[in-house]
């Protein structure tokens, strides 16, 4: 096996300086966000979300970014998985978009809430019919012990929602949206001296400056 603290990579396909980025960092976002797509990166949208229980214990795993909507990150989730019942009790959160293509790296901390049901219910009716029969079916994060439960559960809603080609939501599903107050880009270079450009709300202005690698 190969020494895991002799691979390193050296970054030199572009540069982040704080006259050439937007004063909006959601706007700036959106750039890089098109530029990945420009370069076909395999889901750009993949996100770790981190979030915080009620004794202080982190998790963090990847999700799907849905969309931005009023200045807000969306994402979509079961309200009764590990993450929703933590995103109810703290609503502090974090995002980090890594893209390794363009040696680019976004961090984003915010506050978390729930989209509206009709938001939630869209989407939902919007996803292709197995995965609305899906989120119907898994108890996600609950102990399971075999997949034959969820088969299981996946044929019983097969049958319960027969004929349907659009299912109704179910209430433990829907949309979380995150309202970022830090907002941080991150581009790779050469030796390790990376340019990162940080965003801060104060007083609801965004205030942007530039850190040390």
């Amino acid at each position: 096996m190969q020494n895991i603290a002799d691979i390193r990579k050296d970054y030199t396909k572009a540069s982040l300086d704080v006259n050439t980025v937007n004063s909006d960092p959601v706007i700036q976002f959106e750039i890089w966000f098109g530029e990945a797509l420009k370069a076909q990166i395999t889901e750009p949208n993949a996100m770790t979300l981190a979030t915080v229980n009620k004794e202080g214990r982190p998790s963090a795993r990847v999700v799907l970014l849905k969309g931005i909507e009023n200045k807000k990150f969306l994402f979509y989730t079961n309200y009764q998985s590990r993450k929703g019942k933590e995103l109810e009790d703290n609503t502090a959160c974090a995002l980090v978009f890594f893209w390794p293509e363009l040696e680019r790296q976004i961090r984003i901390e915010g506050i978390a809430e729930r989209v509206d049901n009709k938001t939630s219910e869209q989407y939902f009716q919007s996803r292709p019919r197995g995965s609305q029969v899906g989120a119907w079916s898994s108890p996600q994060s609950a102990i399971i012990k075999d997949r034959s439960i969820l088969e299981e559960r996946v044929a019983q809603i097969e049958n319960r929602f027969l004929g349907l080609p659009v299912l109704p939501k179910p209430n433990q599903w829907g949309g979380f949206q995150i309202d970022p107050f830090l907002i941080e880009f991150w581009q790779g270079r050469a030796s390790r001296l990376h340019d990162r450009i940080e965003y801060v709300k104060v007083d609801g202005k965004w205030k942007m400056h530039r850190l040390a690698p």
